[in-house]
């Protein structure tokens, strides 16, 4: 544990209060696909996502280390594809982030050149190849190496805030 400037420990934060508080800062939601060995689709809900770097052209994610969705994404391989969800697709979220094994039964997608699933329908995607995994306490930090990416059909993001879905409409 690290101490405060004056050598104390710092006191525990409440996992309660941790997630108030960042709830206060609005998150974009993607859903990263991929194929399991037998060719189905299969993906994961994820509200952690960001650009990281422009040369070499990298991403990343943040898994929770348990999640079984991750365990499968990471069985399939290497690639994967991140599917920025639009403002419309909040069932979308809500079907990938349940616990079932055919996810993508009323979800339409197409394949990207690496083979990865594109929802139809999403603002963007981005073909990806595992560059680097971390360790980040209870999380991953998978870092992506960006292979192809295209603007999708959709027009606004779906974001998360304060406990609510929505969406933002530039100015």
């Amino acid at each position: 544990m690290s101490l405060t400037a004056n050598g104390a420990c710092p006191p525990a934060i409440d996992p309660a209060r941790f997630r108030q508080v960042l709830g206060h800062y609005p998150t974009g939601i993607v859903v990263v696909t991929a194929l399991d060995p037998a060719g189905t689709a299969i993906g994961m809900t994820v509200g952690s996502f960001m650009s990281v770097s422009l040369d070499p052209p990298l991403v990343a994610f943040l898994p929770d280390k348990n999640s079984s969705s991750w365990r499968a994404l990471r069985e399939s391989g290497e690639r994967f594809c991140v599917n920025v969800l639009s403002a419309g697709q909040e069932d979308v979220c809500r079907a990938v982030a349940m616990r079932r094994t055919d996810k993508f039964h009323d979800i339409g997608w197409s394949p990207s050149p690496a083979g990865n699933p594109i929802i139809d329908g999403a603002v963007a995607w981005i073909d990806c190849v595992t560059e680097q995994l971390h360790d980040a306490g209870d999380r991953h930090i998978v870092v992506g190496r960006v292979t192809h990416l295209q603007p999708g059909d959709g027009d606004t993001p779906l974001l998360f805030h304060q406990g609510a879905y929505g969406t933002f409409t530039p100015r």
